[in-house]
């Protein structure tokens, strides 16, 4: 989760988020280094005495900010596109979900396990357990195995919705009708958080996201225990 006066990013859970991670870092120095260059650049113009107002041209000082851009530009672009192929990239999921978005509610399908199907509401505030996160605990957890990639089928069911989670990397339109995919996979044990991020009406802060990931054995409890219930 999101900590109070928190500048970065949250801890990565998985491979596509450390990556994302890196090549912010990666950016952000190109950022730093281009703006140093500029602000050294004005000062230098506004300060000095030195005045030239003959020179019309320089074929130096053109081939210069033509191919020092267009090298930066590589230099971000080359990463940037390796990232996003490996985001659109599923091959063999081990497990598949389907996240149906409602107003204001998430509902969950695990498609390879018959019948295990449930909503997902926030909890609220008067009934929150001790301990737990306000306008961020649900009363049904997603959970996952730790260490399978799982595949994503997010849609909506009445308006634009958006199934974000941001220490996985994941962040899917919900659309009405259509059927989008993303693939995670968890590095670690653990709770994490997430949001709607698509504005899709009054109580659109209050429809929150809990992924859990467990290790397998625990996960193979929880079905049979769900599959139980249902």
């Amino acid at each position: 989760m999101a900590l109070p006066l928190q500048l970065g990013f949250q801890d990565a859970a998985s491979p596509i988020m450390e990556e994302l991670i890196h090549f912010h870092d990666h950016a952000l120095m190109i950022v730093f280094m281009i703006s140093t260059l500029v602000l050294y650049i004005i000062v230098t113009m506004v300060t000095t005495k030195l005045t030239n107002k003959y020179i019309l041209d320089s074929q130096e000082i053109e081939t210069i900010w033509t191919i020092l851009p267009a090298v930066i530009i590589i230099l971000m672009a080359l990463p940037s596109l390796r990232i996003l192929y490996m985001m659109d990239e599923i091959n063999k999921p081990q497990l598949t979900i389907k996240a149906v978005g409602h107003q204001w509610y998430w509902s969950y399908e695990y498609t390879d396990h018959q019948d295990l199907e449930f909503d997902s509401y926030m909890i609220p505030t008067q009934d929150l357990p001790q301990g737990h996160l306000r306008l961020l605990e649900v009363d049904h957890r997603m959970v996952t195995p730790l260490g399978a990639p799982v595949r994503m089928l997010v849609t909506a069911a009445d308006v634009l919705h958006a199934w974000a989670v941001p220490a996985l990397g994941v962040k899917t339109d919900a659309v009405p009708g259509r059927l989008n995919q993303a693939l995670f996979l968890a590095s670690r044990p653990g709770i994490f958080f997430g949001q709607c991020s698509e504005i899709c009406g009054a109580n659109h802060s209050f429809m929150p996201i809990v992924v859990e990931t467990v290790p397998l054995e625990f996960f193979e409890s929880w079905t049979a225990a769900m599959l139980k219930d249902a």
